[in-house]
């Protein structure tokens, strides 16, 4: 009885939230205070021609490092439950049914399309929609396709936490070298912004991308094969 108090208890507190919201609520029609700036000044400050990528990267480049850490922090934790006992009968190598001759064959042709698509996409992040996190999810998805058409095979996870390690660690540091050289942690004004529009520009907006897509890509890919494991 007293469970289903507190339910109902909850469920009106929310209803009244929810009524309060919606009956105070009015659109906007004009950015306003910081977004304003951001939307004006973005181009000119920054030098990216994708505004969300200066943005996410580098205006609130602390909550990116956030969500990076989110990631690690949960596949790291996926990792850790997923892992084996030494000595267990579980860890015997188990043999799975090969996968069609139309698989391996599609996988042979998809396989480096896939990773250059996802390649492209964190490279030009700064000038198309896209960046670290879309490119690094492409290169996630090939190597859920590699698994799942050689399912005998396994991704080395040594160099997928080389790759991660790595890329992560030199992310942090381009956003130390921006509170040094720069004015704040990952500002990418470290390196010359360029010309606007080229691939060559919004200084290290591009390398930030490329470390992104890596560390998300080389983060998911591992997760994807304890998963299989």
């Amino acid at each position: 009885m007293l469970k289903r108090l507190f339910m109902l208890l909850a469920l009106a507190l929310m209803a009244v939230l929810f009524y309060d919201i919606a009956g105070n609520y009015s659109e906007r029609s004009e950015l306003t205070g910081i977004s304003e700036h951001y939307a004006t000044e973005g181009a000119d400050e920054l030098g990216a021609a994708n505004l969300v990528a200066s943005v996410v990267i580098t205006y609130r480049g602390l909550d990116t490092l956030g969500e990076v850490t989110v990631l690690f922090i949960s596949a790291a934790g996926a990792s850790l439950l997923l892992r084996r006992r030494r000595g267990s009968a579980e860890k015997k190598s188990r043999l799975y049914s090969e996968s069609s001759e139309i698989v391996r064959t599609t996988l042979s042709i998809l396989f480096p399309i896939i990773l250059l698509f996802g390649v492209y996409i964190f490279i030009n992040g700064h000038l198309t929609p896209g960046g670290g996190f879309q490119g690094g999810a492409v290169i996630a998805s090939a190597l859920l396709f590699f698994i799942l058409a050689r399912p005998n095979e396994s991704l080395s996870h040594a160099l997928l936490m080389k790759v991660e390690s790595l890329s992560g660690f030199t992310y942090v540091m381009l956003g130390l070298l921006g509170v040094f050289l720069a004015g704040g942690f990952l500002d990418n004004r470290v390196l010359p912004l360029g010309d606007f529009g080229s691939l060559f520009s919004a200084g290290l907006i591009p390398l930030i991308n490329v470390l992104i897509g890596l560390k998300v890509g080389s983060e998911l890919g591992s997760l994807l094969q304890k998963f299989k494991e």
